[in-house]
């Protein structure tokens, strides 16, 4: 993929605070014309660098959810079967592969402790998971 410029970054900044913005209102924050931000987004679109755009649910909502960082490791050669059966899965909202001790970090969703207690209980059956850690997450000082 290529390199992105400054323009596009900043473009993207914006999309990512607000992807309902208008063509109208990027343009005057980043002083461009709406058309250059209107091809620059399609650009960005064709590229794939923009694969979609998504909901952020109000905060007033959000608080009211128990949200979880689950630390998974995994036993050898069982990525795949990890990953597919946590997809399906849809309390778990994000799914990140990562260096250091742990294999993999979910993001749990639910609406209350026992739920995230149950969740954590069928990711920890999961065959060719070995072990997991849970952190509850108390507050999100920011989210992009």
């Amino acid at each position: 993929m290529a390199k992105l410029s400054t323009a596009d970054q900043q473009l993207l900044a914006l999309l990512r605070e607000n992807a309902r913005a208008s063509t109208a209102e990027i343009a005057r924050r980043l002083q461009l014309s709406r058309t250059t931000v209107q091809s620059r987004i399609e650009r960005l679109e064709r590229q794939g660098v923009i694969s979609g755009y998504t909901v952020r649910v109000a905060d007033e909502y959000a608080h009211g959810q128990i949200r979880a960082h689950i630390l998974i490791t995994i036993l050898p050669k069982q990525m795949a079967a990890v990953t597919r059966a946590l997809r399906a899965m849809p309390e778990v909202r994000a799914l990140h592969s990562v260096s250091g001790p742990y294999d993999l970090v979910a993001l749990g969703e639910v609406a209350t402790v026992g739920e995230m207690d149950q969740l954590t209980d069928r990711i920890g059956a999961v065959e060719g998971v070995e072990r997991t850690t849970s952190a509850l997450v108390l507050s999100t000082k920011f989210e992009r």
